[in-house]
């Protein structure tokens, strides 16, 4: 069974080398879908009984790993010198440095390997992180082993 849970944060970033406006310093309103892979509870008198996780504890791993770290933060490469400099030039100010370039499919991917050791704890398997960078852009981070097809075709 796969469950899914959307959650949505502001962010800042730049693609330090792109052709285009994206070079440049600006934010999205992201939104990030998390789809969990597991069995469905069938103990008889348990509180999430017909569930394969309540929805609301989906979304608290979620927010405490990652959305409360990367909302209203300036999400920059490591090498992005001259950014850092900026960022770094006012004090208190919400940054995350990440080892790759923040663009949506890297992002993903960062969110799928921060968010997939949060749910294992939990004894889920993280089947995908769906990160919107605007409402028709987005990247699929997906592990390997799970199986997509459509549950009603036998």
């Amino acid at each position: 069974m796969l469950i899914t849970r959307r959650l949505e944060f502001d962010s800042g970033h730049r693609i330090p080398n792109h052709e285009s406006q994206c070079r440049h310093l600006h934010g999205h309103r992201y939104a990030i879908e998390v789809t969990l892979s597991g069995e469905i509870i069938e103990t008889e008198g348990a509180p999430d009984q017909g569930m394969v996780m309540d929805y609301s504890y989906v979304k608290h791993i979620a927010q405490k790993e990652l959305v409360d770290l990367w909302d209203h933060a300036f999400l920059v490469y490591k090498n992005d010198h001259a950014v850092l400099d900026f960022l770094k030039s006012m004090p208190g100010h919400k940054t995350v440095v990440l080892d790759v370039i923040p663009t949506a499919e890297n992002l993903a991917l960062a969110a799928f390997g921060i968010l997939d050791a949060a749910y294992a704890r939990k004894g889920l398997r993280l089947a995908r992180v769906r990160l919107y960078e605007t409402p028709n852009n987005w990247a699929d981070a997906i592990k390997n082993n799970i199986d997509f097809r459509d549950p009603f075709v036998i």
